[in-house]
């Protein structure tokens, strides 16, 4: 058994779109429907959701069978937490609220094993080593982790270059609700002046040889997003889907709309 290939971080390596999908409703069935959809990647989220360790893995485990790429985001860059979700099995994090290359740095030693890092090694324990069954595990690991950081602060954007510029970090997300907090724009997002910021951000890190990424819910926005530069996009929120599908089937029928084909 080999370490398995991190399909999604060749892909955004070779500059390809990869289409995702935030997972928020911190059930595994959930996620599994989900991971069938068709999406290129699914956020397991832990930041904003109810998501722990456990969870975590039950939700990686669940989506395990479907060809789409789990990427986990933890609530807060430290390193024994990322030390937990690598052993579950996550090999692709995204990390919010990354503001300095001091801190990017770090990140990238927590998800690497020494000399390169710090991850510490507990392979008998470990879902990714699938329990020490991964011949050689602890020597190819490293190369198939994949790092994400979310810049979504005005210390961010001034700090931006440093941040793409540091090795080991595959690509910056950029987080358009907390950005436009930051930039005084609390709850307008498609404000023209965070806007601008973005996409002046993508044009940045794709200078820097990395891969931007966004998460926009609107699909022209999305599309708008893609053809300034973005490289991995969430389109859509677990959530979100739910709510306005069931809002609307039951707007359908006590509203009158669908009253007609019951009688």
């Amino acid at each position: 058994m080999d370490v398995p290939h991190n399909e999604f971080k060749r892909a955004i390596a070779a500059g390809a779109v990869q289409y995702g999908l935030w997972a928020g409703l911190a059930d595994p069935c959930a996620a599994e429907i989900c991971a069938g959809a068709g999406f290129d990647w699914l956020l397991i989220d832990a930041e904003h959701a109810p998501n722990d360790v456990r969870t975590v893995l039950a939700q990686l485990q669940a989506v395990a069978p479907y060809p789409v790429h789990p990427i986990v985001r933890p609530v807060r860059a430290d390193a024994a937490l990322v030390k937990q979700l690598l052993d579950v099995g996550a090999q692709t994090l995204l990390v919010p609220m990354v503001e300095d290359a001091e801190q990017a740095a770090a990140l990238v030693a927590a998800m690497r094993y020494p000399p390169r890092g710090i991850r510490g090694v507990g392979t008998a324990l470990a879902r990714a080593a699938r329990w020490n069954a991964v011949a050689d595990y602890v020597h190819h690991a490293d190369e198939q982790m994949c790092l994400l950081v979310q810049v979504e602060s005005v210390r961010g954007l001034e700090n931006l270059d440093a941040i793409a510029g540091v090795t080991g970090v595959d690509g910056v997300f950029i987080g358009p609700a907390d950005l436009a907090a930051s930039l005084g724009h609390l709850g307008a997002s498609g404000h023209a002046e965070v806007r601008a910021a973005i996409e002046d951000a993508f044009r940045r890190i794709a200078a820097a040889g990395k891969a931007p990424g966004i998460l926009a819910t609107d699909p022209a926005l999305a599309c708008h997003y893609v053809a300034h530069g973005a490289r991995f996009v969430a389109v859509g929120v677990d959530t979100l889907l739910l709510r306005t599908a069931a809002t609307a089937l039951a707007a359908a029928f006590k509203h009158g709309t669908r009253t007609g084909e019951l009688d």
